[in-house]
């Protein structure tokens, strides 16, 4: 018998874990299917009774009913797919998924987007922090590949801006692999390209700008949670003295290992050096 897994979309969708239907979750990306049936037949999928006016809009998805919840954010330019390679693990390991998308990003409606309120970081946090208190969780995991983008000077992100703005297509074409570190022929370098070439170029126009002219060094001190800090050992848009300068400065405990691997991505381009460090870091 099989068992369902709920989702907030409207209408409220139902997902058989069967044969025929288990990659309809991920569409069409290519996961370990096998690894994730024998994962979800372990867990006993609940529905999750949701507004569907704020879980809809961004493509929320509950997998599993462990007693630890895992929230799995993402960063400009992609959306929840990013973690297809990762979130078989973590229900095989009996934890409890949300993910969710990013308003702007290519799976939401672009009409929901409004400029007047998407300012700053501040706005995608509250997003954030709405569907948690919608969905009752009051302590989670939360996983995202951060939104610093350092090692830019001014002068390269005002031509970034004006390459993005001349010819959006083209401007991915050469960011997407530089960004991943690999040749555009690769995989993951393909994957995100499609996420962010899909984005509406002037909603993408405005998030970078957002992200890149953003400074919020001022506040790590008052983030006391504990950090776990996965740092690839070349990243264009972050690199390692960010995580460095991280590991210094956030309020709380923090631990940093950097990943023998290249990209801005790794979950996505190297999930079998990502994976096993997830899970120690989770479960520390």
């Amino acid at each position: 018998m099989s068992k369902a897994l709920y989702y907030s979309e409207q209408p409220l969708k139902i997902l058989k874990l069967s044969e025929d239907s288990i990659g309809d979750y991920f569409e069409a990306f290519p996961c370990n299917w096998d690894n994730f049936k024998r994962a979800a037949d372990r867990c006993n999928f609940k529905r999750m009774v949701v507004s569907e006016s704020l879980l809809a809009a961004h493509n929320l998805s509950v997998l599993g009913n462990g007693d630890q919840v895992v929230v799995l954010g993402h960063g400009f330019g992609s959306d929840q797919s990013m973690w297809k390679y990762v979130v078989p693990s973590l229900l095989s390991n009996n934890f409890r998924v949300v993910l969710y998308d990013l308003m702007g990003a290519s799976t939401t409606d672009a009409n929901n987007f409004s400029f007047k309120r998407y300012t700053s970081l501040q706005s995608f946090a509250d997003d954030l922090l709405a569907i948690l208190d919608e969905l009752e969780i009051e302590s989670c995991v939360y996983l995202n590949d951060t939104n610093y983008h350092g090692g830019f000077e001014q002068h390269d992100l005002d031509q970034m801006y004006a390459n993005m703005k001349s010819n959006f297509r083209t401007w991915v074409s050469g960011f997407a692999p530089a960004a991943l570190g690999a040749h555009i022929d690769n995989r993951a370098v393909q994957d995100f390209s499609r996420t962010l070439s899909s984005m509406r170029p002037d909603i993408a126009f405005s998030i970078s700008q957002i992200i890149f002219q953003s400074d919020l060094r001022s506040i790590l001190p008052q983030v006391t949670v504990p950090c776990h800090i996965l740092q690839s050992m070349k990243d264009l848009a972050v690199p390692v003295e960010v995580a460095e300068y991280l590991n210094s400065n956030l309020g709380g405990w923090t631990s940093i290992r950097i990943l023998q691997t290249e990209g801005h991505i790794p979950q996505l381009s190297s999930p079998e050096l990502v994976i096993p460090v997830l899970l120690r870091c989770i479960e520390d």
